[in-house]
C-alpha cells in the first residue's frame, strides 16, 4: 500500500502543468452544473480546449472527437439556456419518447460508426473501449444541452468506462477528475430531480 501511494504521488508530481488546468477547469465545469449555473459553459471550453491537447498526445482520437463535440454542444447549451434572457431560465425536464430515440440513435448508429473509423484511419490501440466512452458521453451532453435530468445517467455510464480507460493510457490525473465527476453526477441527479419536483408545484 505504501509503495502504490509513492508511485501515485510520483505521478502526480510529474503530470504536466496544463493537464492540472485542463482538470481544474472541469471541476468547475461540473460543480456550476450541479448548481445549475449556466457559467460551467465557458468553464468547460476552456477545460475541452486543454484536454484537446492532452488526449491527442495520449492518442485517445475517439476522445477528442468527443471534446470537439463538447465544444459545439457548451457553445450550443450557453446559447440554449440564455436564449430567453437571463430572468427566464429554461426548465429542467425528463426526456420524451423522442429524446429518448435521439439517445438510442447516438448508440446504436454511433457506436459501429465510429468505430470503423478508429479502426481503419486510426493508430488507436484501445478502439472499441474509447468509442463506448465517447458516444454514452456524448448522449449525455446533447440531453445536459436540453436540460434534461437523464444526462447524468448517460454521463455517468461513459465515466464508468473512461476511469480504467484514462488509468490504462497513464493519465492519472484525469482518471481522478473523471471519479470526482461521477460522485457529482450523483448529486447531480438528485439535485435535478428536487428542482423538477419544485417546478411542478409552484
Amino acid at each position: 500500500m505504501a509503495e502504490w501511494l509513492t508511485i501515485f504521488k510520483e505521478q502526480l508530481i510529474q503530470t504536466p502543468l496544463i493537464q492540472w488546468f485542463g482538470v481544474l477547469f472541469g471541476i468547475a465545469e461540473v460543480l456550476l452544473a450541479r448548481y445549475n449555473k449556466v457559467a460551467l459553459y465557458p468553464c468547460g471550453i476552456i477545460s475541452i480546449l486543454i484536454t484537446m491537447f492532452v488526449l491527442y498526445e495520449a492518442g485517445l482520437y475517439a476522445e477528442i472527437l468527443l471534446n470537439a463535440y463538447y465544444l459545439v454542444m457548451s457553445i450550443y447549451g450557453w446559447y440554449y439556456w440564455l436564449r430567453k434572457g437571463s430572468s427566464e431560465k429554461v426548465p429542467i425536464t425528463t426526456c420524451s419518447t423522442s429524446d429518448w430515440l435521439v439517445v438510442a440513435g447516438f448508440l446504436l448508429l454511433g457506436t459501429p460508426f465510429l468505430y470503423k473509423i478508429l479502426i481503419h484511419f486510426s493508430d488507436s490501440t484501445v478502439p472499441l473501449w474509447d468509442t463506448w466512452v465517447s458516444v454514452t458521453a456524448w448522449a449525455g451532453m446533447w440531453l445536459l444541452a436540453k436540460r434534461k435530468i437523464e444526462n447524468w445517467l448517460l454521463l455517468n455510464i461513459s465515466n464508468a468506462f473512461a476511469i480504467p480507460l484514462y488509468i490504462h493510457k497513464d493519465l492519472l490525473l484525469y482518471a481522478i477528475l473523471t471519479l470526482i465527476l461521477f460522485i457529482v453526477a450523483i448529486f447531480g441527479y438528485f439535485a435535478w430531480k428536487k428542482k423538477i419536483y419544485r417546478q411542478l408545484n409552484v
